[in-house]
């Protein structure tokens, strides 16, 4: 095993692990949300799946990235881009609270631990990994699937509101919030990262992975938090249970898919720290 000290993105990410963690109980323990019903129960579903799923994924996902897996390794990015998408949420959507500051740093250190691994990390190496046997086409097409649904349905109630006059179901600010992190953070990366898994390209991979894990947890918390407001009395959330039960359940499928075909657990049989120190020019995009 290799006992090298760990790089700048793995103690950047471990600190991102300890503040989810307590980001997450302060929000189920304590009365720190300042936000209507429905919000707050939103708030609830996302820190429940953060504290027992996130957390824990990303914590295994470091130690086994440490060691030098793959899946690893893929793990580990999907739960950095959890953060930033989740903690985009509560940054610019939650009324001002005594855990911003925290809110600010699950935004940015998991983005600045994304492009540190990244930046430096052997992609062809990771894709090689996989089986020729990986159904990339079948995962790819639901990523296509998922991105381009997505930009449709938003786009569609902004044209309703802005050519009809017609308000969208989560209200204007709301939904303003939502697409626009949707059609920003997901949409492109989820049609990207499709058309290049299609291609078998080491990119589509790392794309596969990061999109779909992180996907399938957000849409765990979207069922749990709709759980949550049903229970609270807000209308019309009951209604949204088996839509996203169901989404997170094609979410964990295509990730169980594309991480399943990981053959050689290990890097090159090589640490991840090994890899990392690799000249980032190897990397093929």
């Amino acid at each position: 095993m290799d006992r090298a000290r760990p790089g700048q993105a793995f103690v950047l990410s471990a600190i991102v692990a300890g503040l989810m963690a307590v980001a997450s109980l302060a929000g189920l323990l304590l009365d720190v949300y300042r936000d209507a019903t429905w919000a707050k129960a939103a708030w609830f579903g996302n820190d429940l799946v953060t504290l027992l799923v996130a957390v824990p994924l990303l914590v295994w996902a470091l130690y086994a990235a440490r060691r030098g897996s793959r899946r690893g390794q893929l793990v580990w990015w999907a739960m950095l881009g959890y953060s930033v998408y989740s903690y985009a949420y509560y940054l610019f959507g939650a009324k001002l609270n005594v855990l911003f500051p925290l809110y600010v740093a699950l935004f940015v250190l998991p983005v600045l631990a994304l492009i540190l691994s990244l930046g430096r990390a052997d992609l062809t190496e990771v894709a090689r990994g996989f089986s020729d046997k990986t159904p990339v086409r079948v995962v790819s097409g639901y990523m296509l699937f998922t991105g381009f649904g997505l930009a449709v349905a938003w786009l569609a109630q902004w044209a309703a509101l802005v050519f009809a006059g017609v308000v969208p179901a989560l209200g204007e600010d709301a939904f303003g919030l939502v697409a626009a992190l949707d059609l920003s953070f997901m949409v492109p990366l989820f049609v990207l990262g499709g058309v290049l898994l299609w291609k078998r390209r080491p990119w589509g991979y790392v794309l596969g992975a990061i999109m779909n894990l992180k996907g399938a947890t957000y849409t765990l918390v979207l069922t749990v938090g709709s759980m949550a407001a049903a229970e609270r009395g807000v209308a019309g959330m009951a209604g949204q249970i088996p839509i996203w039960g169901a989404w997170t359940v094609l979410g964990a499928v295509a990730a169980a898919l594309l991480l399943g075909g990981v053959q050689g657990e290990r890097l090159g049989g090589a640490s991840h720290e090994a890899v990392a120190r690799r000249e980032p020019g190897r990397s093929e995009t």
